[in-house]
């Protein structure tokens, strides 16, 4: 770790860079959804540490943040700690958000939002924000983590008009088929597709390679969390595969989630990670992983480790 450590202050650049829109971002980005703790937390996380981790993720090279309007709980907003954090903004960092979902007052999670609705909801992400548009907003498609069918096209258009007023800056799309991303690019440019995605979690793959065909990002969510005790809802954590990322881990003097971290950035120069966290350790711990370089075979047997499931 000692080595890793001392490239921490160019270690988010240190897995290159990618032309978000008409923004380049470097690949080791930022997500804001366990700003605030999750929602079966026992409690909110502290503001204050919120606030440094922001502020250290910038500090260490992070330009590229995702959020969204419906992260939240009774008492915190990541796009409020955002705001706090890091105005007047470094004209060098990209604001991401999704809308789609949205949730009440009370925190229940509301009905999709038809076309007319999205105005609406990018409006409150600019108003929370504290900013004149929002760099990239994703259509975040349906009302679960699993996959709905569906067609897209009335929702790209409705963002590719906000885009033309000046809302937005680029539209990207979230939890979506390679089907539907074919619908949605014949409606308006897509920069970005976000879908669920790690090391034992590989039902993406041809999505993930018509994105890097099309020179499209490719913005795993849920990358480690599978891996991790508590991180997800539904039950124990997935061990898959844990001992190869286990040596692998030992030969790099780092940790299995800096691993599975630097397996997602191996994936392809499109592939922009976004792993989140409300600790500094943890947040520097995944900043050095942009500096891992995996070889050949430790690849080879981390590719592998999916077919065991």
């Amino acid at each position: 770790m000692t080595a890793q450590n001392d490239l921490l202050p160019l270690a988010a650049a240190s897995a290159g860079t990618w032309q978000l829109g008409d923004r380049t971002v470097n690949r080791l980005g930022f997500g804001a959804m366990r700003l605030t703790g999750m929602p079966w937390d026992p409690k909110p996380r502290d503001r204050d540490a919120a606030i440094a981790v922001l502020r250290r993720a910038v500090e260490l090279g992070v330009n590229h943040i995702d959020t969204a309007a419906f992260y939240f709980n009774g008492i915190r907003s990541s796009n409020e700690l955002i705001a706090t954090a890091l105005q007047p903004y470094d004209r060098d960092i990209v604001l991401t958000t999704k809308v789609g979902p949205a949730r009440s007052r009370e925190g229940e999670f509301e009905p999709y939002a038809r076309p007319e609705q999205l105005r609406a909801q990018v409006e409150e992400n600019i108003r929370q924000l504290g900013v004149e548009r929002v760099d990239v907003v994703n259509l975040r498609w349906g009302s679960s983590l699993g996959k709905e069918e569906g067609s897209l096209a009335d929702h790209i258009g409705a963002l590719a008009d906000l885009r033309d007023d000046g809302l937005l800056g680029a539209i990207g799309v979230s939890n979506v088929s390679g089907v539907q991303l074919i619908e949605a690019l014949s409606v308006a440019p897509i920069v970005c597709v976000q879908n669920r995605y790690s090391l034992t979690e590989r039902a993406d793959d041809e999505v993930l390679a018509l994105t890097r065909e099309r020179g499209i990002a490719f913005v795993p969510f849920f990358a480690m969390g599978a891996a991790v005790p508590g991180a997800l809802p539904g039950g124990a954590h997935d061990e898959t595969g844990a001992s190869e990322v286990d040596a692998v881990a030992d030969a790099h003097g780092a940790t299995s989630a800096q691993i599975r971290l630097a397996w997602t950035l191996h994936r392809g120069p499109n592939v922009l990670a976004i792993p989140g966290t409300g600790d500094l350790q943890h947040l520097e711990q995944n900043i050095a992983a942009g500096a891992i370089r995996l070889t050949d075979d430790e690849l080879a047997t981390l590719d592998a480790i999916a077919r065991q499931g």
